[in-house]
């Protein structure tokens, strides 16, 4: 299972190794002329700067301590993975390139250009039901196109946040989603010295509550709470960061509610391509608990409170 980095402080490999290897992993046959490197702020896990060319062309580079790469590999892997079903006006950047220099993990990107024009109350609802359409477009075709062979999982573990994340393929989806979601998390809190009351109560329904509920493996991103999606200034959207398995659809739509939540017109342009089952709203509870807990583990607080109270509640129905 992967590791989650540990706190790092080094800065970008010094120019005259760094731009070597953006000339390799951009493919370039002339001299890289790197002429600046920004800082960009956002990140929890890593660092990340904005490279700007001699030509002006941009990229944008993700970095970390050795240690972290694979955790680098694997969020590439996800990229990949989700460009292959995206179509327009939804992106996801595809990686130039990943690996080691000087020691550090690095992941490089293409820039992308962060905007959309907003409403006056500050959503612009048709970038954002262009983007919900778009989700649900990538859902559907890779779905339909049946490369998970009805199996729900991914090939290899990856990650949630900085947090590890269990993969195994299995037929059963309420049984993976038990097996490889609730239950490490619920491990992992007693570890810490924090367990959940009514935890194994709550592995033993999962099965009963998603038994009649019939789901056809999509490739979800995984991980999509609102800082992981964004408008850009030409036009659609973009996701990022994401924590890929073949899973229920359900799973991105109900973590879209936490959070601070998607705009409206994100559900409605996602239920305009591809509406969800019935009952999918009774779900999103018991799917989000699995975030929730992932917090409560990383960081505490009232996080820990908030997975307890949905722990209640789901047992209560």
């Amino acid at each position: 299972m992967l590791a989650a980095p540990s706190a790092w402080v080094m800065g970008l490999p010094p120019a005259n190794l760094l731009a070597p290897w953006l000339k390799q992993q951009l493919g370039e046959d002339g001299p890289v002329e790197l002429v600046a490197q920004r800082p960009v702020a956002g990140g929890c896990s890593h660092r990340a700067w904005q490279l700007e060319l001699a030509d002006g062309r941009q990229w944008f580079l993700k970095g970390n301590g050795a240690e972290a790469l694979p955790l680098l590999l694997a969020e590439a892997e996800g990229l990949r993975a989700l460009a292959r079903w995206a179509r327009p006006p939804l992106l996801v950047p595809e990686p130039l390139g990943v690996g080691l220099l000087a020691g550090q993990a690095l992941l490089l990107l293409p820039w992308l250009v962060l905007g959309g024009a907003s409403s006056p109350n500050g959503v612009d609802g048709d970038g954002w039901f262009g983007v919900g359409a778009g989700l649900a477009a990538l859902h559907r075709a890779s779905a339909e196109a049946g490369a998970s062979e009805d199996r729900f999982g991914w090939s290899r573990d990856n990650v949630i946040g900085s947090s590890p994340q269990l993969n195994r393929w299995d037929i059963n989806w309420a049984r993976f989603f038990v097996d490889c979601r609730l239950a490490p998390q619920l491990r992992w809190a007693a570890q810490q010295g924090r367990p959940q009351r009514g935890a194994q109560q709550l592995l033993e329904l999962v099965p009963h509550w998603l038994g009649g509920h019939q789901v056809q493996p999509a490739l979800v991103h995984g991980d999509l709470w609102s800082g992981n999606a964004a408008l850009l200034a030409g036009g659609g959207g973009a996701l990022v960061d994401p924590a890929v398995y073949w899973g229920d659809r359900e799973v991105d739509l109900a973590m879209a509610q936490l959070f601070g939540g998607f705009p409206q017109a994100f559900f409605a342009g996602y239920a305009s391509s591809w509406p969800l089952e019935p009952g999918s709203q009774e779900r999103v509870a018991l799917y989000n608990l699995y975030h929730l807990l992932n917090h409560a583990n990383l960081f505490g607080g009232s996080y820990g409170a908030q997975a307890q109270s949905s722990i209640d509640s789901l047992l209560s129905r």
